[in-house]
């Protein structure tokens, strides 16, 4: 067993992941299951499919870790030289896995298929692994050890590589390495930044307990904090990693919606299911993404009574009920109008809140008066409209998602400070 923490690098082969025709979803979710194993990711690397690519990404890697997880180069066709290079660098030669060559067979004939001579050749391997199960496809997990070392390797597609990792390497690791436990609590926030949550949390984060740590990560309009401990007992750990969430959110109540990347349209769904309150929407810069993030929760039926999509002036006048005057004095992109649409299609719908949007979305149609990004929204309850004007940037679908989000963040201010509550 090592001493210390436990340090990994993650490889993935394939020239459509080098070349951006594919995203390499694999180290991303290889990072997350080894964070909770409690084994850090050092480095992510990505290589061609190519012998010699593959064999100097391992030799770099074992120079600055004894553990190494690779992803990709293990099927059936010639162009994969994963085998090749793992052959060369631990120094043995391939022979035949009858084993593996029936689980082929087996697999295939499921689908009223027989092997292929590339299915044969692919039953070829190193002679010096430990294969690994694979129920999910042909190719096996190989797990290499040479000293203090241990290198496995994992088919590319990722539903085999998932279950190849789950059915084998946290055992495998934990019998081998020294794994420290982790556990982590996220507080879900929005409506105030990163620099004026940090300044909340001073006290807390200045006087943190051993082994604990906070991390702010900032998103579309929201910020996550997450707060971690890494230690033993895990029992302990756990305890005083939760004690410090609580900490925190008592610190910045009105802001944290949430825990653990619970969705914000889901936290403002579960207020207004509770509080069996309903919401309407009138959108013209968002197009209806707002809409969308309200319908993506299941059960928002029970609340979310429909939407107008206002994109034009006629349909801002001739279905919500926007005076041309408020359009013609104030224009389209105005707090005036923004006003006019929530409440008309609060009033139209029946429903207790009703949110609007209009804006310039971009990336043309700005004028130095209204600039691409300048966007109006309201929101309408039954103690009046609030309003609210973002400036916000030149891509058109950053502008329409923060939008939609710093809409449903005035929501969930209003019903929580509504009377209804």
């Amino acid at each position: 067993m090592q001493n210390k923490q436990t340090e990994c690098i993650i490889i993935t082969i394939g020239e459509e992941i080098v070349s951006g025709l594919i995203t390499d979803t694999n180290s991303a979710w290889l990072g997350r299951e080894l964070y909770a194993l409690g084994v850090d990711v050092r480095e992510k690397t990505s290589v061609k499919d190519k012998e010699e690519h593959i064999y100097q990404a391992i030799e770099e890697a074992f120079k600055k870790v004894s553990l190494v997880l690779m992803t990709g180069g293990l099927g059936p066709t010639k162009d994969d030289r994963t085998k090749h290079a793992l052959m060369r660098y631990f120094g043995c030669a391939d022979s035949f896995s009858a084993e593996t060559y029936a689980r082929i067979e087996v697999l295939l004939g499921k689908f009223g298929r027989t092997p292929t001579e590339a299915h044969r050749q692919q039953a070829f391997l190193p002679d010096c692994a430990e294969l690994l199960e694979n129920r999910l496809g042909t190719a096996p997990g190989m797990c290499f050890r040479v000293g203090e070392k241990m290198l496995i390797s994992m088919p590319g597609i990722p539903y085999e590589m998932e279950a190849i990792y789950t059915d084998h390497i946290p055992g495998l690791i934990r019998e081998t390495f020294e794994v420290m436990p982790i556990y982590h609590r996220i507080l879900m926030t929005a409506g105030e930044g990163e620099s004026r949550l940090a300044l909340m949390i001073r006290d807390i984060e200045d006087n943190l307990p051993e082994g604990l740590s906070i991390a702010y990560l900032p998103g579309l309009a929201q910020v996550r904090i997450r707060v971690s401990g890494r230690g033993n007992p895990a029992g302990r750990v756990q305890e005083r990693v939760e004690e410090t969430a609580h900490a925190i959110e008592r610190l910045i109540k009105p802001y944290v919606f949430g825990y653990d990347n619970e969705p914000l349209e889901s936290a403002v769904g579960r207020l207004l299911s509770e509080k069996r309150l309903t919401l309407g929407t009138a959108e013209s810069c968002t197009g209806g993404h707002l809409a969308h993030l309200v319908t993506s929760v299941p059960g928002s039926s029970a609340y979310f009574m429909g939407s107008v999509i206002a994109y034009s002036n006629q349909v801002k006048t001739d279905l919500l009920g926007v005076r041309a005057s408020t359009l013609e004095k104030h224009g389209a992109v105005s707090e005036q109008t923004v006003i006019e649409m929530s409440s008309n299609v609060r009033a139209r719908l029946g429903t207790d809140f009703g949110l609007a949007t209009s804006g310039i979305a971009g990336p043309g149609g700005g004028t130095p008066q209204k600039p691409v990004g300048t966007i109006w929204i309201a929101c309408a309850g039954p103690e009046g409209v609030e309003t609210r004007k973002l400036s916000l940037s030149k891509s058109r679908l950053i502008n329409i998602r923060y939008t939609s989000v710093v809409c449903m963040t005035l929501l969930r201010k209003f019903i929580l400070q509504s009377e209804l509550c």
